[in-house]
């Protein structure tokens, strides 16, 4: 290491302190000014901020008190039910992601000519522009395939012929030309990551364009291009399950932020990947995996649901594990009675454990299901109950699949950027205000201090004592 670099670590770590020092801010003012923490009111019901046709996430109801009153989970697209959405693509034996990306983008259920010109049309536009691989991908990998989709999105601009233009018609090609591409893209990247980071073989397969997305995706990261009709099957409904999720999640959230400035779409979304990397949204599966693995490895009898709750409570008790106290899969923002994402895809998720002779670990999936509700409550005592949630299966259903786990996330995005898109379109075409909540500033005015009367840096915290202090106003 150079004596350069640890100089200028030294310095960083010094103006770190100078920045930390001075920015505090006493947890008690969020509740003397009532601010909505995380855009949320102390109950935990989002503050609502907008409106959307698109999607609905449905855990709770309003009583005639005004009170949340918890409810079986629903998930809706376009005013339909998701569970309905996934048994009927089940009961036809098709795949049904195309078939959620035509009716968020499109507003309804398309017929069966429909879907195929559709299916057609994105099957057209997987491959990737010409040279984009080579100089874009594989000039520049990266060790994390979130940031590899984020910059691959960001160099599309310089692919598009109009990356420019607003109309909702170029917006609408740009969108479905990502929506299709966006498997390619994480594809390429891992592929990429394997060579240049891991040491591994690197394989580049063409997309097939007779191929939907789940069968797409396995094709271009498996070495042979061979998966089973059930391996795809999964992977379909798991990306289904993850295509929309309601306005107020974050990476939604995002894009309408980040649309409603009138910004390109190639910004917009990326800035919508930047917000799914972030391990408090789309990487929980990851941490439920890790926590599987310290589970397998500590409960000696998979079997034994003693055994198995005696050591979550271990975890919850900030024991074991990470020591942070908490169960991942377990809880939702919204969801409190059951996640309806979870129950589809556990259920799919035991056809696929006994094709791949996992009904045991299978099995032990389920027993934590039903038991972390249960060991939190108990240790906890209060009134809320909470669910399992998709992150809870989800990388489960991904390790059967054999997919590294540098591509959950990445999964999650695939599937996303079909809401995502929607969003972006409507924030176009029924926004038309730039979002500007305000922040409340709580430091005091101070006089200006000439250079020659500076003692150097005052490491001092300055919290308003009055209400004698400036709110945001409405124009930046």
């Amino acid at each position: 290491m150079s004596d350069t670099f640890l100089e200028n670590s030294t310095f960083i770590n010094r103006l770190t302190e100078f920045a930390r020092d001075n920015d505090p801010i006493d947890p008690a003012l969020y509740q003397k000014y009532d601010v909505k923490r995380g855009l949320r009111y102390a109950d935990g019901r989002g503050v609502l901020v907008g409106l959307t046709s698109i999607g609905d996430v449905v855990g709770y109801e309003i009583d005639a008190e005004g009170k949340k009153v918890a409810v079986p989970g629903r998930l809706i697209y376009r005013g339909y039910s998701v569970e309905d959405i996934v048994h009927d693509v089940e009961a036809r034996h098709q795949f049904g992601y195309e078939q959620c990306v035509y009716l968020l983008l499109f507003g309804d259920l398309p017929t069966q000519a429909q879907l195929d010109e559709f299916s057609a049309f994105l099957g057209e536009l997987r491959t990737l522009p010409p040279n984009f691989t080579e100089d874009m991908i594989m000039k520049a990998p990266s060790s994390d395939i979130m940031n590899k989709i984020a910059r691959g999105v960001l160099a599309s601009y310089s692919y598009d012929p109009d990356p420019e233009n607003r109309d909702v018609a170029n917006v609408m090609r740009q969108c479905i030309e990502l929506v299709s591409r966006f498997s390619t893209l994480a594809a390429y990247g891992y592929q990429a990551k394997r060579r240049y980071y891991d040491g591994k073989s690197m394989y580049i397969h063409n997309p097939d364009p007779t191929l939907g997305t789940a069968e797409n995706f396995l094709r271009l990261i498996r070495s042979d291009k061979s998966y089973t009709r059930l391996e795809a099957e999964v992977l379909d409904l798991a990306l289904i399950l993850h295509a929309e999720h309601g306005g107020g999640n974050n990476s939604s959230l995002t894009i309408h932020v980040v649309s409603s400035a009138d910004t390109d779409t190639y910004s917009a979304v990326a800035a919508a990947v930047g917000s799914l990397k972030g391990r408090r949204h789309g990487g929980a599966n990851i941490r439920v995996m890790e926590m599987m693995d310290d589970i397998k490895a500590h409960v000696k009898d998979w079997s034994n649901e003693t055994e198995i709750a005696d050591y979550l409570r271990k975890i919850a008790r900030k024991e074991a594990f990470d020591h942070t106290g908490l169960i991942y899969g377990q809880g939702h923002a919204v969801y409190t009675v059951s996640d309806p994402r979870a129950a589809l895809l556990r259920d799919k998720a035991a056809e696929l454990a006994r094709e791949k002779g996992c009904e045991e670990e299978f099995n032990l999936y389920c027993s934590i299901e039903r038991l972390a509700p249960e060991v939190l409550y108990e240790l906890h005592g209060t009134g809320k109950r909470i669910c399992t949630n998709v992150d809870f299966f989800s990388g489960f259903v991904y390790t059967m699949l054999n997919i590294p786990r540098e591509l959950y996330t990445p999964l999650f995005a695939i599937a996303r950027i079909a809401g995502w898109s929607a969003h972006r379109i409507e924030e176009i075409v029924a926004g038309g205000r730039i979002y500007r909540p305000a922040y409340k500033n709580i430091s005091p005015e101070r006089a200006y201090v000439p250079m020659e009367k500076r003692t150097g840096h005052q490491a001092v915290v300055r919290l308003a004592q009055s209400d004698d202090v400036t709110t945001s106003g409405p124009s930046d």
